[in-house]
């Protein structure tokens, strides 16, 4: 109970903290920390989805959910998964701009096109919401009261308490999947496919340390993220055990989204400055 609680607080201590300095320093009012405040906002309501919901049954001692209750928290589930999904692509493709293309980078990103990226983001992610549904609903489960084997209603948990062969079904989720994640991630890799041409063609190493500073932190959160969320695609489709599902689900519900802030105040130098006036005022 102790660790859960920890982690929840600290995942919504953390984020908190980023959304209220980002908003309270003006050198901050940039594309780069818009979309990161944005991305901790997602992350507060990310962890909230999964973790809150156990917290909530360990003190009520009443661990069962509705189906109803559990659809919302798949939808839920799915909405900031993919929000998370797309920010970080999106944040890619501003460093993209911000270093290769720096003659044009106020240009295309201004503050119009941050509500265009938001809103094309949160599109996708109520079509990808769609077709889970389509992929899910499309089944009757088999009995009135069933067990869920990880913490939190998972859409890979429902198709195995089907009544009826789930193959088709499967199918369809796991191509959405492959569709939804496989894009962001092969946008990510040629933005920094990119950058790293362009710093291979750079002869100033204060530039190239900035640069290096600057995309770490954001690098670092990527391979955290999508490694976690692989582990827990692999492990549901190839059927192992559910202990080990249900570990790797914590390492990507819980774990990324308490880290992600902690990683960018200590390896941004922008954000650590800005924090440090934030505190200072605020104690």
């Amino acid at each position: 109970m102790k660790p859960v609680l920890f982690g929840l607080f600290l995942s919504m201590f953390g984020n908190l903290l980023i959304i209220l300095t980002v908003r309270s320093d003006s050198h901050l009012h940039t594309p780069m920390y818009f979309f990161l405040s944005d991305l901790s906002m997602v992350d507060i309501g990310f962890i909230s989805t999964t973790i809150a919901m156990v917290v909530m049954d360990i003190q009520t001692h009443c661990p069962v959910i509705s189906y109803v209750g559990c659809l919302t928290q798949i939808s839920l589930f799915v909405i900031f998964k993919g929000m998370d999904n797309m920010l970080l692509a999106v944040m890619t493709y501003d460093r993209f701009l911000a270093i290769c293309h720096p003659l044009y980078y106020q240009v295309i990103m201004n503050p119009s096109r941050f509500v265009v990226f938001l809103l094309g983001s949160f599109l996708l992610c109520l079509l990808e919401l769609f077709l889970h549904y389509v992929a899910v609903l499309d089944f009757s489960i088999s009995e009135d009261i069933f067990e869920i084997s990880n913490f939190f209603c998972d859409p890979s948990e429902l198709p195995k308490l089907a009544c009826f062969d789930t193959v088709t079904n499967n199918i369809v989720r796991y191509c959405v999947g492959t569709i939804f994640g496989l894009l962001p991630i092969l946008g990510i890799i040629f933005s920094y496919f990119k950058i790293v041409s362009s710093i291979m063609r750079s002869s100033s190493s204060s530039g190239n340390h900035k640069i290096f500073s600057t995309c770490g932190s954001h690098l670092s959160i990527v391979c955290m993220f999508y490694g976690t969320a692989l582990g827990v695609y692999f492990s549901s489709s190839l059927s192992l055990s559910p202990r080990s599902n249900a570990v790797a689900s914590v390492m990507y519900t819980v774990v990324t989204p308490m880290l992600n802030p902690f990683i960018y105040s200590l390896r941004n130098k922008h954000v650590k400055t800005a924090l440090r006036k934030f505190l200072s005022r605020a104690f």
